[in-house]
């Protein structure tokens, strides 16, 4: 799995850049992905023939992953090409990483050297990526992948469409893209360190909290400050449980 942590490295920075507010830094986000992508994997001692076939896979894998996305959040449509591209990459790492060169190399010796805390010393070089990866991925590219679902079944409109008239539900309820990634990391480092119930805790926190918010703005139409209650339940119950999905589907990976 030492490939997937790399590569899952590689998707988290290059959406983390795209994620920003400058458009001159965010255009060159495939490149520090790419860039990161190939060099943890040469840190990490993969440098194997195998190791270049499937490092080309994941670098196509990221490319049509951040192209496939981007148009599919502008326009609205083309959402399960580009999820599929990163389900596909996925599924590329871990079917070829049996065959994948021993993870090691400077990185290895780093951490051995290092002793770091809370690693425990039987974390090798593939575990430790793994979970840096897949914490990375649950920023930013967890808030793509949640709004990919939600304009794909119309809780969320696409970017090229925020200028028509209506209210939109995310602006009924704000700090969900905040929100979100902390919330996924928070379930996702309780359930490492085997506090599952307080990562149940944090799921059932979520909603008590909103459910005063959405009942407060709720009037006598049915409706949210110009959105309807059921089109902002929707947006709340849909982002919520991919979110949380995702998390879970990260921690099961990581143990």
């Amino acid at each position: 799995m030492t490939w997937l942590g790399v590569w899952l490295v590689g998707v988290g920075l290059c959406d983390l850049v795209r994620s920003g507010p400058r458009p001159g830094v965010t255009r060159w986000a495939p490149w520090v992905g790419l860039a990161a992508t190939a060099g943890l994997g040469a840190l990490g001692g993969l440098l194997g023939p195998t190791d270049l076939v499937v490092g080309l896979g994941a670098a196509l894998a990221l490319v049509l992953w951040v192209r496939w996305s981007t148009q599919a959040l502008l326009t609205g449509t083309g959402h399960a090409p580009a999820l599929a591209a990163l389900a596909g990459g996925a599924v590329w790492l871990v079917a070829l990483s049996g065959w994948a060169s021993d993870p090691g190399g400077l990185l290895g010796r780093w951490l051995a050297w290092a002793d770091l805390p809370m690693l425990g010393a039987d974390a090798g070089v593939g575990r430790v990526l793994l979970v840096a990866g897949l914490l990375l991925a649950n920023l930013a590219t967890g808030n793509i992948i949640v709004r990919l679902v939600l304009v794909s079944v119309g809780a969320l409109r696409p970017v090229d469409r925020t200028s028509d008239p209506g209210a939109e539900p995310a602006e009924q309820l704000r700090g969900g893209r905040l929100l979100g990634p902390m919330e996924r990391v928070v379930i996702v480092g309780l359930g490492l360190a085997g506090q599952l119930t307080a990562a149940g805790l944090v799921i059932a926190a979520k909603g008590l909290i909103r459910f005063p918010e959405l009942q407060s703005k709720r009037s006598d139409r049915e409706s949210v400050e110009g959105a309807g209650i059921d089109e902002v339940t929707e947006y709340f119950l849909v982002g919520s449980f991919v979110s949380w999905l995702l998390a879970l589907g990260s921690l099961f990976l990581a143990r």
